[in-house]
């Protein structure tokens, strides 16, 4: 997953750079790789003490064969047995062999070392000398008497244990029930760094090598891996049951991230015989007979076919199988024949789940099977490059789903979806550059950082620029793999009119962190730009090379006329002609709207006068202003006033027209803006003048779907439309709309009632059942309780998991966050969301905060996971009280030894940072509010 690009080959790996790819990444190739050139080892003479490999050996296959136990040993543990053989090539001249390991306890040889070495094809191996194992590094060290050859190639062999965790990393065990019954499924995550924990391994992704896999397994279950089972056969041990012996086709030469493996008893559905591509969606029995991977089944084709024309290049497997696993960290992950997935995140039950569950699953499908090609067949040299990767499979599952989907409106949707996104958290100082220097990325932790909002949605939304300015067929024109070791020159399309080279604009979006508000005033046509910070006190925590200027696509309009585009390319607006304003856009009556479509990554704010124009006409005709750009000025006004470069009543006065507005990307919008409104007001007066005022908005969005679903007994037909009824009730209900809550109250005990017929509809499933549960007491959460801990589907789970949280009852959200630190209760995987969830119910943010504080060596301090929680638990704060307490768990955790906790520093000031906002806003609102309600 990633950027400086290798592509598997049954020769060889051969660097390359993709075609309109590389319009995208030719000058950061340049970049990455006298980067890697400038890397200096940390440690000259003990090379295992520095995190990355040596380039002297490389991997040219290997053969591996484990057998997990699925019932506990006479130690209560779980544990997987194992022998590897790894063939590879000596490159440079060295008498050091490192190769990674982490927890796996080998079987020592006669002479007592770790390992054996022999020579492959007439090589002569020499002695080993000593072997240990490096734990901080990750290594097997393998000192030998004598340098190894040049060209030779040798077979080095272990034999090892591990143990079969519940840890959700490498080779692990997932649990579930069913019928009374436990039973255990052996499974792997081996991204990015975890294949080690499974076998020893060069475990960095140029390290491309084949897999010959055999899985040993309980008679009774199945075992899969990349490549097809070739066979299999029983065999007898002493003392042990039967066991079955599976072995699978070669891989492709790939990554050692895109392993996988899984021993179940699980069962599949699978495409017809005369099927291309053999598809199989694996489950657990009752799932796959409940008809939940059919959906899966159906749109996997239709995807493959989609994305087989989009790369102009066939799928490279015989199989894809699709698994859906109980307990799995990630969404889903991309291993190359077998990919694996959240149970959530894969299964559809038509009856359960709900329209945003349907593009969940077709959207995350969609992004593992663009990486087949993009990843898999080629993929990065290291991890600073995963923004590519994971970028472009984030913009192009949407083109996957809307090929799929196409009445869902999935182009636009991305722009709420993910840009936004990324909107917020590039928009802050300690952001990163898509793209980051190799010695900036050695640890495992600082790999596992990367994975993150920029490298997925700031990825997409700047691919998504690039394709268009370009035009898409320009930019998928470039990217038929077959073409992949040649450049094209867009540069001198005469189709393609750019003001520079694609290199020369692309890295100043790749390489520097942030974007740009572009601000145009309109009574001079003066044009400028300026890095975005939402902070408008603070500095990036780097420097940039570009000095925070971009090249900058604007495409305009002028009341509702399109004006074609536009490219700022300083940071006031000189161009070649040494003239500072664009004259078109200078008016003093009409108005100028910018970004059209939010075709490019930045935001815009123009001169009061254009503001009050454009406010005006979304008051007297907003259907004249693209739906996209709706959501986008209400985005805009918002942000560009808490980063104070507009007054907060500009924002505040974009939302008077919602009364008037019925789509659903504005209401996202919107709904998502005013939350940090409710947030930091919600213990102040303003809060009540301000839910009146959204009452009277959002009502006569409340009526128009009752009307239109004949009180609430139909569902809208339109995907959009399905969305903003849920955001009708949700945010009806929180501003306090008569009938509200009673209506989810109702439904709610309907279902009380009779819990084997559910009346709610699955869309709605989630606004019911939080307020009812909020509105109602221990019945009602003992209730929700009692389904989520006997729902066969995971979606439905999810729900209950989320609405549990919403209960005003303080002990109940005690419990429930003691229940979180109970796997038999709340899974591993989501123990962190339900202590988010509770956070975010301003009961619960003190309950929540308190857990964190007792809780932090369990979770451990300078895990991103923890720091992604202590953000996320404390994102309200907002008085000195809260700001003291941080500070005072700053002091404490480090005198507990723990050094720099992730996030902490952050949360302080973000603390610090809506103190200042609520100090400086509150009687501006109010007054505000105050006025608009007299």
């Amino acid at each position: 997953m990633g950027k400086v690009f290798y592509i598997s080959r049954r020769t060889g790996i051969v660097v390359i750079v993709a075609a309109a790819a590389v319009i995208i990444i030719a000058l950061t190739v340049v970049y990455a790789q006298k980067s890697r050139n400038e890397v200096k080892p940390v440690n000259d003479t003990e090379v295992w003490k520095n995190y990355r490999l040596p380039t002297s050996l490389a991997p040219v296959y290997y053969n591996v064969t484990l057998w997990p136990r699925l019932v506990m040993d006479a130690n209560g543990m779980y544990i997987f047995t194992g022998h590897s053989g790894a063939a590879f090539t000596c490159v440079n001249e060295t008498d050091l062999i490192l190769i990674h390991s982490n927890k796996l306890n080998f079987t020592l040889t006669r002479g007592g070392h770790h390992a054996m070495l022999r020579g492959l094809s007439g090589a002569k191996a020499p002695a080993i000398k000593k072997t240990w194992l490096e734990v901080e590094t990750q290594y097997l060290v393998v000192q030998l008497s004598e340098k190894l050859q040049v060209g030779s190639t040798y077979w080095l062999y272990t034999e090892f244990r591990g143990e079969l965790a519940d840890d959700l990393h490498g080779f692990y065990r997932s649990e579930y029930v069913e019928d009374g019954v436990k039973k255990v499924v052996a499974t792997t995550q081996m991204e990015p760094t975890d294949a080690r924990k499974a076998f020893p391994c060069f475990d960095e992704p140029a390290m491309k090598a084949v897999f010959h896999m055999t899985l040993i397994h309980p008679l009774d279950t199945v075992a899969l891996a990349n490549g097809m089972e070739t066979g299999s056969w029983t065999f007898l041990t002493i003392l042990v049951l039967p066991k079955k012996s599976t072995q699978f086709e070669p891989t492709e030469k790939m990554s050692t991230y895109l392993l996988a493996f899984v021993v179940s008893d699980f069962i599949s559905i699978k495409t017809p015989a005369e099927a291309k591509v053999l598809i199989r969606i694996y489950a657990r029995r009752k799932a796959i007979e409940a008809g939940q991977g059919e959906y899966a089944l159906n749109i996997t084709g239709r995807i493959l076919d989609f994305f087989q024309n989009y790369y102009n290049s066939k799928y490279p497997l015989r199989k894809s199988d699709q698994i859906a696993l109980p307990d799995f960290s990630a969404g889903a992950m991309e291993n190359w024949g077998l990919i694996t997935y959240r149970e959530a995140a894969l299964l559809y039950d038509p009856s359960m789940s709900s329209n945003g569950d349907k593009e969940a699953v077709s959207t995350v499908i969609s992004h593992e099977l663009a990486h087949m090609w993009f990843g898999n067949l080629v993929t990065m040299k290291w991890w600073n490059d995963l923004w590519l990767n994971e970028g472009f499979a984030t913009y192009v599952s949407y083109l996957g789903v809307n090929d799929a989907q196409p009445t869902w409106n999935m182009k636009d949707l991305m722009v709420l979806e993910e840009v936004h996104k990324a909107f917020a958290v590039d928009a802050l100082p300690y952001s990163h550059p898509l793209s980051s220097r190799e010695e900036e990325v050695n640890t495992p932790t600082q790999i596992n950082a990367l994975f993150n909002s920029i490298t997925y949605s700031k990825g997409a939304a700047v691919l998504r620029m690039l394709s268009g300015f370009l035009s898409e067929p320009v930019f998928v024109s470039g990217l038929s793999v077959g073409h992949f070791e040649t450049y094209t020159v867009v540069d001198s399309d005469p189709a393609v009119k750019l003001p520079a080279s694609v290199t020369e604009i692309m890295n100043r979006w790749i390489l520097q962190m942030g974007y740009p508000v572009v601000t145009i005033d309109t009574q001079t046509g003066r044009i400028s730009q300026k890095h975005f910070l939402l902070d408008s006190e603070s500095e990036p925590d780097r420097p940039s090379v570009y000095n925070y200027q971009w090249f900058v696509p604007i495409k305009w309009m002028k009341s509702g006329t399109a004006m074609g585009q536009h490219w700022l390319l300083e940071k006031t607006g000189i161009n070649n002609s040494n003239q500072t304003t664009h004259e078109p856009m200078r008016t003093n009556s009409e108005w100028v709207l910018a970004n059209v479509n939010v075709s490019g990554f930045y935001r815009v704010n123009y001169d009061s006068q254009n503001w009050q124009r454009l406010i005006s006409q979304l008051t007297s005709d907003h259907s004249v202003i693209p739906v996209i750009n709706r959501a986008q000025i209400v985005d805009d006004v918002f942000n560009l006033a808490r980063a104070k470069i507009i007054n907060i009543t500009v924002a505040l006065s974009a939302t008077r027209y919602l009364s008037e507005e019925r789509e659903y990307m504005p209401w996202g919008s919107t709904i998502k803006n005013l939350d940090y409104f409710f947030q930091m007001f919600h213990r102040t007066e303003v809060y009540g003048a301000m839910e009146e005022y959204l009452r009277g908005k959002v009502q006569p969005l409340f009526n128009y779907f009752k009307t239109i679903t004949a009180d609430w007994t139909e569902i809208p037909s339109s995907h959009t439309d399905q969305y903003n009824q849920v955001n009708a009730i949700s945010f009806g209900c929180r501003t306090g709309v008569e009938g509200c809550v009673n209506l989810t109250k109702t439904w709610y005990r309907q279902w009380m009632e009779n819990p084997d017929k559910n009346p709610i509809h699955p869309n709605l499933k989630m606004p019911v059942y939080c307020n009812a549960i909020a509105a109602g007491g221990v019945e009602e959460w003992e209730f929700g309780w009692k389904m989520y801990k006997n729902s066969s589907s995971a979606t439905e789970a999810d729900k209950l998991m989320y609405a549990l949280s919403c209960t005003k009852t303080p002990w109940l959200l005690k419990r429930y966050l003691d229940y979180a630190f109970d796997p038999d209760l709340i899974r591993k995987q989501d123990a962190p969301f339900v202590i988010v969830y509770i956070a975010n119910n301003v009961v619960g943010q003190s309950l929540a905060w308190d857990f964190i504080r007792e809780h932090v060596f369990e979770y451990g301090g300078s895990s991103p996971l923890f720091g992604r929680l202590i953000l996320s638990v404390t994102n309200r704060f907002s008085t000195e009280l809260e700001l003291n307490q941080l500070q005072q768990f700053k002091k404490e955790t480090a005198a507990a030894g723990f050094g720099s906790v992730l996030g902490l520093d952050q949360a302080i000031e973000t603390t610090k940072a809506n103190m200042k906002w609520v100090a400086e806003n509150k009687e501006q609102v109010m007054r505000w509010l105050s006025e608009e309600l007299a």
